[in-house]
């Protein structure tokens, strides 16, 4: 069978040294091809549309169009073409309005620039294949803190996710904790590539984008709550979780 491509990387920041430094990063990977760069939001969004990479690395603080703006039109510009083109922004501040900001803007991922070289590449690679990537101290702090503004549970109508089986309920609650696919495979006792299906069809029965929206979706119904361990029974793999009683994986 033919190799697959490599995934098509465009480089956004403001600071030549530093696109320098991600650029060395990316490029050490086979499966990674740093196909432009752009030094602000407006040189992105016309590289963009001109190379159409698969990822766009995107600065958040720059001069004149910053990388919410850019990531906007980006996203705005690519969506109705059927353009695969997905933004994951990076920077150094670790400020909830960015984080905010880039995910309603249409990024499919937001991490430090101090993340190590191994996570953002697989960040790349994961934001490349559709998922999403947040840091999760990053998300479980975001959502604690905004934990307030979200219903009660029992004051909440009832969820929609009796569409869902009971493994699929498992799946959702440590994906909503910032799990990886590895990590709840690992849990559940399960291959990797059954959780990558279990949360494939999770995102299409509830009518979700990603796992971000998985995540606030899983907040928003009450299936988690702020403070919990890792909102699944911690330690249980025997497929009981709140009573319910798992059937066989698929």
């Amino acid at each position: 069978m033919p190799a697959s491509a490599p995934v098509s990387v465009l480089l956004v920041d403001d600071q030549p040294l530093v696109r320098a430094g991600f650029r060395m990063i990316l490029e050490s990977a086979p499966d990674v091809s740093v196909v432009g760069e752009a030094s602000d939001g407006r040189e992105a969004v016309r590289a963009a549309r001109s190379l159409l990479p698969d990822v766009v690395l995107m600065d958040i603080r720059m001069a004149g169009m910053d990388g919410i703006e850019a990531t906007r039109a980006i996203v705005e510009w690519a969506r109705p073409l059927g353009h695969r083109v997905r933004v994951l922004a990076l920077t150094t501040f670790d400020l909830d309005a960015y984080v905010v900001g880039a995910l309603r803007a249409g990024a499919s991922g937001f991490l430090l620039k101090d993340t190590p070289p191994a996570e953002l590449l697989s960040a790349v690679q994961v934001v490349a294949e559709g998922s999403s990537v947040v840091s999760p101290a990053v998300l479980n702090r975001l959502l604690d803190r905004f934990a307030t503004l979200l219903p009660l549970p029992d004051a909440a109508p009832e969820p929609p996710e009796d569409t869902l089986t009971a493994r699929e309920h498992q799946v959702l609650r440590l994906v909503a904790r910032g799990w990886s696919n590895g990590e709840i495979a690992a849990h559940l006792v399960l291959g990797e590539t059954t959780v990558k299906s279990h949360v494939g069809s999770i995102l299409t029965k509830l009518d979700l984008r990603d796992r971000v929206q998985a995540v606030v979706h899983a907040y928003e119904t009450g299936l988690v709550r702020p403070g919990e361990a890792d909102g699944t029974g911690e330690g249980r793999t025997d497929g009981r979780q709140h009573g319910e009683v798992s059937g066989p994986s698929a």
